[in-house]
């Protein structure tokens, strides 16, 4: 929920002192818990302080990877990622190793301490900085006729009349929430406006597998550990398989396309919850476990890269806020509403009906949605180019390669120094 407070912070500070900020108040938050004496407590501690720092070293970390790389950004994306999988792998292990050894008070300090390490993270990542003169004059917004001497003449007005300044103060408001919260972009960006609402629909069900599958297996007799490896299996496999993923759909072929590979891997993950309503045994489990991983990592390794290719660069910190905060919405209410139909139905099957309900049905409506829309501007371009020049075009063929829209030039050029 703090990714509009996030983008202003990045568009103000920068990447490098956000990422730092964030480890600062993750390792702060961690810490505190360690002295906490009730839950209401932890829930300031351990959730809203840690929870804040999280998003601020998240989203300013995935933002400065699409002003690092152009070419390989895909790559770097799945590369980046693969240390939530490394952490998907690890984590587990450790919090149990050190529950048992060191109690809970003491796990949370050494949390603390490898927390804090996204400030020596933060502090080697190069500052970005914008070279002066990049932006082109035609780029730059141009303003209409008068309209610097109506703003003039409203904020000479606003000095003298109390009810004009406060509108022209709410105004000003407004402007600046429309900018960070990307409401403008969700309203005309059809492309970002069709992917933010399929991954936010995604989300209600993309999570409940890595919530219920523990449970679900020890329901069916399978040992609490052997149990507990599954999510370990799953982080593993992503290690692995997220880079070459990230390499794969970099190639040029999917310049454009890599919205059908990601609703292609949202529709295999929700397919695959079907095993475990086949069966529960163990060595089923590890096959889920497996095609379940293959899936995610292409989840994994595109949802911000496709992110990065409807939306322009420099808006992407303000897309990227809003696009949190909906999918976060989701992600939360999710696995407690699944869970309550499991607590009154008493079976575990639903999880998978419910996941696979919302997978599926969003990697179908990305895919044609998209689809719909590339043809649609087709046909656009293909009728424009006929009126401009009817003689030139009336014989030869429109092509019909989808154009993408990283591939325009960019209007801002970004540097990075020491």
């Amino acid at each position: 929920m703090a990714g509009p407070l996030c983008s202003i912070l990045v568009k103000r500070f920068g990447c490098r002192f956000v990422v730092m900020l964030g480890g600062l108040l993750s390792g702060l938050g961690m810490v505190s818990s360690s002295f906490c004496k009730s839950i209401s407590q932890l829930y300031l501690t351990a959730g809203l302080i840690t929870g804040l720092g999280s998003c601020f070293s998240f989203q300013a970390g995935v933002t400065v990877l699409g002003y690092y790389f152009v070419r390989w950004r895909t790559l770097a994306n799945a590369v980046a990622s693969t240390g939530v999988s490394l952490g998907f792998t690890l984590w587990p292990l450790l919090s149990r190793y050190l529950l048992d050894e060191m109690g809970w008070r003491n796990t949370f300090l050494i949390f603390g301490g490898i927390l804090l390490n996204c400030c020596v993270c933060g502090a080697i990542m190069r500052p970005i900085q914008l070279a002066s003169g990049s932006l082109p004059q035609s780029a730059k917004p141009k303003e209409e006729p008068g309209s610097r001497a109506e703003e003039v003449q409203l904020s000479n007005g606003a000095s003298h009349h109390p009810t004009l300044q406060q509108h022209t103060k709410r105004t000003k408001c407004l402007q600046m929430l429309q900018k960070y919260l990307a409401f403008d972009i969700f309203c005309q960006n059809k492309g970002y406006q069709i992917y933010t609402v399929g991954v936010t629909w995604m989300m209600m069900g993309f999570a409940l597998p890595h919530v219920y599958l523990v449970p679900y297996a020890t329901h069916h007799g399978v040992e609490e550990r052997k149990a507990a490896l599954l999510i370990s299996i799953i982080g593993l496999i992503n290690i692995f398989i997220r880079p070459l993923t990230g390499l794969l759909s970099g190639h040029r072929v999917f310049t454009g396309r890599r919205i059908y590979l990601f609703s292609l891997a949202v529709l295999l993950c929700g397919l695959s919850n079907f095993i475990c309503v086949i069966s529960a045994e163990f060595s089923v489990l590890i096959l889920y476990c497996i095609i379940l991983s293959i899936a995610m990592s292409g989840i994994g390794s595109l949802i911000f890269q496709v992110l990065m290719d409807v939306v322009e660069m420099d808006r992407f910190s303000s897309a990227l806020g809003l696009f949190t905060i909906l999918e976060s919405i989701t992600l939360l209410i999710g696995p407690p509403l699944t869970g309550l139909l499991v607590d009154i139905t008493s079976d575990h099957h639903y999880v998978f009906y419910n996941s696979s309900f919302f997978l599926i049905s969003a990697a179908l409506f990305m895919g044609l949605s998209f689809c719909a829309l590339e043809k649609k501007n087709r046909l656009r371009e293909a009728s424009k180019a006929h009126l401009d020049n009817p003689s030139r075009y009336q014989y030869s063929e429109t092509s019909t390669e989808p154009k993408a829209e990283s591939q325009s030039p960019p209007a801002v050029e970004y540097i990075t120094s020491i």
